[in-house]
């Protein structure tokens, strides 16, 4: 949740940046670091330590799962005043030092209180559906392959049951938080092979984005009927619930930050 309590600062004798940055989820753990495994937040710093001494990890808008994807993710990371790479040479400076599986989009510095994880009004995602008889390479570790067919009317009136403020215990996987989220946004959106689901909201749970969709794909798949997709948010039993959908189908499309862009 935002907290508007604070103005979060960077350390004393330091310089807060914000960088966009994309990823390609195959090559990672997810962004959190982790032991023996490669991390986008290991990565990232690892390029920093070519251009400076910071002692500071960078921070990121969301903490994505293994495998999936980023397209434009919200970054800051505190270096020291002296900090010598002019701001508009950063992104290329430090993509010099990382591999082709990620890249710093761009570089600012960051607005006065900005923090990339706790000032973040919302976050948005897109799941992407390749529906085609067979397989294409080209989309392969990019999007779900469905060959059946779909019906997104049906998909959209059970996701219009979801949005809102709601307990979504049961699209949740061992989550030991609080379960009440607000979802702001959850369509279906169809097309000539690629189909994209659109979700939006503050913050979500362990696993909800892709427990969404695996059960919206069981409403168009007509294995499920979309006026049950209620009883299932009211049940809190994730037994109830279609499975979670693999996380190569997952992107993490963008963030806002109210009066901060």
């Amino acid at each position: 949740m935002t907290d508007t309590r604070r103005s979060y600062v960077p350390p004393a004798g330091h310089i807060r940046l914000r960088l966009t940055v994309g990823w390609d989820g195959a090559a990672y753990a997810g962004w959190q670091s982790q032991a023996s495994v490669p991390s986008v937040q290991d990565t990232l710093q690892g390029a920093f330590q070519h251009l400076t001494s910071a002692e500071f990890r960078p921070v990121a808008a969301g903490r994505t799962d293994a495998g999936v994807h980023a397209e434009a993710m919200p970054v800051h990371m505190d270096v020291p005043q002296g900090f010598g790479v002019p701001l508009p040479r950063l992104a290329r400076a430090l993509n010099a030092h990382l591999p082709p599986t990620l890249a710093v989009l761009d570089a600012a510095q960051a607005p006065p209180g900005f923090h990339a994880r706790f000032s973040c009004a919302e976050r948005r995602y897109v799941y992407r559906v390749l529906r085609t008889p067979h397989r294409h390479p080209l989309w392969e570790g990019r999007a779900l392959h469905v060959r059946g067919e779909l019906d997104a009317e049906a998909m959209n009136a059970a996701a219009a049951s979801l949005t809102g403020t709601h307990d979504f215990a049961a699209f949740a996987t061992q989550e030991d938080r609080q379960t009440v989220r607000e979802l702001r946004g959850l369509s279906v959106v169809p097309g000539s092979s690629v189909w994209e689901i659109h979700v939006a909201g503050q913050s979500f749970l362990r696993h909800m984005v892709r427990g969404l969709v695996g059960t919206l794909l069981l409403v168009g798949a007509g294995k499920l009927e979309a006026d049950a997709v209620a009883a299932i948010l009211a049940s809190r039993q994730r037994a109830q619930a279609g499975a979670n959908v693999p996380a190569h189908g997952l992107y993490f499309t963008g963030a806002s930050y109210g009066g901060q862009g």
